[in-house]
């Protein structure tokens, strides 16, 4: 039997990271807002969240590594994820856009304290998770911070925010139940 030969030229590197950026934005997502408690509790809208384990239960977000919420989040060793309802585009425009740090900036946001790792939770959400900070890896530009989920709530009936190529959309349950684009 012969083997099979494969040559491969070197990595291609990418130089366009508008285009990039353009191109992930292809694969719609949830949105979320990230968030740390303790002294000076900070959130951030994250698209970056996905379910990673059922035993143990483990989720994950993303994190630029220059962001504010990156050392917030090393820093309280735990933090609060609230899945966004359809209606709730204007809390995800506000914890995505610049404002100020601390409790400020969840003024005009209406919250509930996570009673678990005390990061706020965003009321209203289809769904919130509390979760200890369990491990981080590199993932170039940003950490990959997974989290050990510590509680949980949610209601399946809840019409959610997506997010895709740029924009904000909803994604609707139909009259039989099942989710509906």
């Amino acid at each position: 039997m012969t083997e099979l030969q494969v040559e491969r030229g070197p990595v291609p590197q990418v130089q366009d990271t508008t285009l990039l950026r353009r191109t992930f934005g292809s694969f719609a997502t949830g949105v979320t807002v990230v968030t740390t408690g303790g002294d000076q509790p900070h959130g951030m809208t994250a698209n970056s969240f996905t379910a990673v384990s059922l035993e143990p239960p483990l989720v994950l977000v993303c994190v630029d590594r220059n962001a504010n919420m990156h050392s917030a989040m090393v820093r309280a060793g735990a933090f609060g994820v609230s899945v966004l309802s359809a209606g709730q585009e204007r809390v995800a425009r506000h914890f995505a856009g610049r404002r100020p740090i601390g409790a400020a900036e969840f003024a005009g946001t209406d919250c509930l304290s996570g009673a678990w790792c005390g990061a706020p939770l965003i009321a209203g959400a289809a769904a919130h998770f509390e979760c200890e900070l369990w491990r981080t890896y590199d993932g170039g530009d940003h950490s990959i911070f997974v989290g050990r989920l510590l509680s949980m709530a949610g209601s399946s009936d809840e019409d959610v925010l997506i997010f895709l190529r740029g924009q904000f959309g909803r994604l609707e349950s139909d009259a039989a139940g099942r989710r509906a684009a």
